[in-house]
């Protein structure tokens, strides 16, 4: 400002009238960015296969075409050379209009960016409806928290204080609400590492199994087999050892059905009629095949699994249930013993019986 006094005190140019050509310029640059704005990138913008950049030009309209407005205003202002206190609330007051008018465009672009990032939760995994809240939020309270430091240095005022206080605030806030923000966090770290997600079977080191209902900022619910729900907050669940059976290559689950033959049974024919069981159940996967392994010699009699595939981990009891009662049919029509341990019980005395020695003599 000046040099640009200088230069004018150097000129025979009146003040007023440099003064308008300056407004002049200003509505004629603004209105180009407008122009360029509305009528050239939105026209490219158009031939996109997304919408999301036509509704960001529109959106930049007309914090462009006004923040154009505010710097012509502003040197038009330090043309005319008014005293330093009015020039001082001038700039406070224009970049106190700048920060307002920017803010009032971006907030509706937090919204549709994250939104549309939400709608692609393979692209942005961290970003989902259920989240979305949240990080809209987030968001909104740090553009506005900035636009408000601008603020307050902009009309002179330290913002040390503020900042130390909101901090004192935050501080006395983390300690009150602990537990509520350890859950809080966790909760974004589940659905960002996706160690689980809706309808998936899942194991706790606890001992609770059941199916994933519902995976919220504070807590997940689970349902089990008994048709219970469980509410595990998601600090629990953060730190917890979780065996996510849905999990892996596929859904598919093997389930083992173990199983004892006496000893000098044929372990051939025994292998045989276990697949055979596997096989005929119209409920196991037919790839990968039923297969019969014998594990080890047991004290009571040899040790086998018959291994199966089931299409879903729901499916896992009621699919033992039977395949055990098939087992048991069979290995009765085929004569295959299912030995039970047997014990041998030595008695070196009787209670109250009269050794030999002591015996009195007889007549």
């Amino acid at each position: 400002m000046d040099s640009l006094r200088d230069l004018l005190s150097s000129q025979t140019i009146r003040p007023e009238i440099l003064t308008l050509a300056v407004l002049a310029v200003s509505i004629v640059l603004a209105w180009l960015a407008d122009l360029i704005l509305t009528r050239i990138l939105l026209r490219l913008t158009l031939r996109t296969a997304t919408d999301i950049d036509d509704r960001i030009i529109r959106l930049l309209h007309r914090p462009v075409f006004l923040t154009v407005l505010l710097i012509g205003f502003r040197i038009a202002l330090g043309v005319l050379g008014p005293p330093a206190s009015i020039e001082t609330l001038a700039g406070s007051l224009f970049v106190t209009l700048g920060v307002l008018v920017w803010l009032g465009a971006l907030l509706p672009m937090v919204d549709l960016l994250l939104g549309r990032a939400a709608v692609h939760p393979t692209r942005f995994s961290l970003v989902e409806p259920k989240t979305l809240p949240l990080f809209t939020n987030l968001v909104k309270v740090a553009a506005f928290g900035l636009g408000l430091y601008w603020i307050i240095e902009a009309w002179g005022v330290n913002p040390g204080a503020w900042l130390a206080s909101a901090g004192i605030v935050g501080l006395a806030v983390g300690f009150a609400a602990k537990d509520t923000l350890a859950n809080l966090f966790a909760g974004v770290f589940i659905l960002a590492d996706a160690p689980y997600k809706m309808g998936d079977f899942v194991n706790l080191d606890t001992g609770e199994r059941g199916e994933v209902s519902h995976i919220g900022i504070r807590s997940t619910r689970l349902i089990t087999r008994d048709d219970i729900e469980i509410t595990v907050p998601n600090a629990v669940m953060g730190n917890a050892k979780i065996v996510n059976e849905t999990g892996g290559r596929w859904s598919r689950e093997r389930i083992r059905v173990r199983v004892g033959v006496a000893y000098g049974s044929d372990i051939d024919h025994v292998k045989r009629v276990l697949e055979e069981v596997g096989t005929t159940h119209p409920e196991i996967c037919r790839d990968p095949e039923p297969r019969a392994r014998f594990r080890s010699f047991g004290d009571s009699g040899l040790d086998l699994e018959l291994l199966c595939w089931i299409e879903e981990p729901v499916l896992r009891g009621r699919i033992l249930d039977a395949l055990n009662t098939e087992v048991y049919k069979r290995f009765a029509v085929e004569g295959i013993e299912i030995p039970y341990p047997k014990r041998d019980v030595y008695i070196k005395e009787l209670p109250g019986a009269i050794p030999p020695e002591t015996s009195p003599p007889s007549d």
